[in-house]
């Protein structure tokens, strides 16, 4: 099995149908071990709903919904707050935010690949000695 970190980004392309969605769900499927953050997903995917919602491209009852569905997810939660120094000193070699540098802290100290949808964090470490630890949404193995 693969330790799979998803991010905010992808995870939100579960359950709101946008572009990549698909080969996001396919990430969801075994021999996948997915993990991600214990309250930070959950406030980011939270908050992009609630903005969603604003834009009046999603209704407050699928937003519900969805916040719902997302308590009930096949994923393992860690703390966040073992991983705030490395994730600052990610954040500070890479220039990324402490958010996105959390995930990937995830990723090195389980050594496996935070996946996302954000396609700006993904190239902006494509080349980096991170590299083996994101993927991007697109590259999702292929589904059943």
């Amino acid at each position: 099995m693969s330790a799979i970190i998803v991010d905010a980004s992808l995870g939100l392309k579960w359950f709101v149908p946008e572009i990549h969605s698909a080969e996001a769900r396919r990430w969801r499927d075994p021999p996948h071990e997915l993990h991600t953050l214990a309250v930070f997903f959950d406030i980011e995917i939270s908050n992009v709903l609630w903005t969603n919602v604003q834009k009046v491209e999603i209704s407050s009852a699928d937003a519900r919904q969805i916040a719902g569905q997302r308590a009930a997810l096949p994923i393992d939660r860690h703390p966040e707050q073992p991983r705030l120094a490395s994730a600052f000193d990610i954040a500070e070699q890479f220039q990324r935010t402490i958010y996105d540098s959390l995930y990937l802290a995830l990723a090195v100290q389980l050594g496996g690949r935070m996946d996302t949808a954000d396609q700006r964090l993904y190239n902006s470490l494509a080349a980096t000695s991170l590299a083996a630890h994101i993927a991007w949404v697109a590259d999702a193995p292929n589904g059943p």
